[in-house]
């Protein structure tokens, strides 16, 4: 039992240390270039895709150049380089705020990589490196009991009473960052939201969503089609369903609002779709 006992001990150490650990990525760069290459770009998505599960406390973006050219001009350079990474995380919905060094560090000595074919050292030296910090997680405390009173859930406020004007958040709606499909974890609570609407004959709505983390109101890039309108494509996702599902598409419309609305929050939480009662029946 002592054994059983100092393994798991062991075991919750690892999982708590693999939790505190800064994720790195590192970025490459074509010579006298800021833009990164396609399949740069592309590795670059996918590790902001690993982050949609991940309490960020900071992101550093560091950005360097070979030892060809002259200082001024390889000081510039690199901080043209740092700048353009920081400029696709913003594009996809990763929070200005969490971005605290974006720096351009110059050149890196040619002997600073073990590699004989200095072309290749000098290749491996035009990057950025990206460094993200998780959130400590914070000791459990033992909290006095309280009681809970429990809200409606958003099918039980599409039952209620509405009015015009009325507007219900899609509440445990959470989008994948930079896509306009649902969690996993999303689809059951949005298969509930379908079922209430289909009984809920009496109103007509407006589909809107939203996106996070974008700077002066623009809309955000949907990773699947290319194109800035993911808070579009976030309403349309669930027009889709829901008229799949068997509600009327003559009670509904869709719109994307991009960030015109933030919640003040988790940026996730701003990653959502909620509707806007047009009608009422009698």
């Amino acid at each position: 039992m002592n054994k059983l006992l100092v393994f798991i001990l062991i075991t919750l150490n690892a999982v708590f240390a693999f939790s505190q650990k800064e994720l790195t990525h590192e970025v490459y760069f074509d010579t006298d270039k800021y833009n990164l290459p396609p399949t740069e770009e592309n590795r670059l998505l996918l590790f902001i895709s690993t982050l949609t599960d991940v309490d960020i406390e900071a992101i550093s973006i560091f950005g360097f150049c070979d030892d060809i050219g002259a200082d001024t001009y390889n000081l510039k350079l690199s901080q043209q380089r740092a700048d353009a990474i920081k400029a696709i995380f913003s594009s996809n919905e990763i929070s200005d705020e969490l971005i605290t060094n974006v720096d351009g560090k110059g050149e890196i000595l040619l002997k600073i990589v073990e590699e004989k074919n200095i072309l290749k050292i000098r290749g491996l030296n035009r990057k950025v490196e990206i460094i993200v910090t998780p959130i400590k997680p914070k000791p459990v405390e033992k909290k006095p009991v309280v009681k809970v009173v429990k809200k409606k859930n958003t099918p039980e406020l599409i039952k209620g009473d509405l009015k015009v004007g009325d507007k219900i958040v899609f509440k445990n709606i959470l989008f994948k960052t930079g896509y306009s499909t649902v969690t996993y974890g999303s689809k059951k609570t949005l298969e509930a939201i379908a079922k209430a609407l289909v009984e809920r004959e009496d109103i007509y709505f407006t589909i809107q969503g939203h996106v996070c983390c974008t700077q002066y109101s623009r809309d955000a890039v949907d990773r699947k089609t290319k194109k800035r309108n993911l808070s579009e494509a976030r309403a349309k996702y669930v027009y889709d369903y829901l008229a799949k599902k068997g509600v009327d598409k003559r009670r509904m419309r869709h719109l994307g609002m991009r960030r015109k609305f933030p919640l003040g929050g988790d940026p996730k939480f701003d990653r959502r779709v909620e509707i806007l009662i047009t009608y009422v029946g009698e």
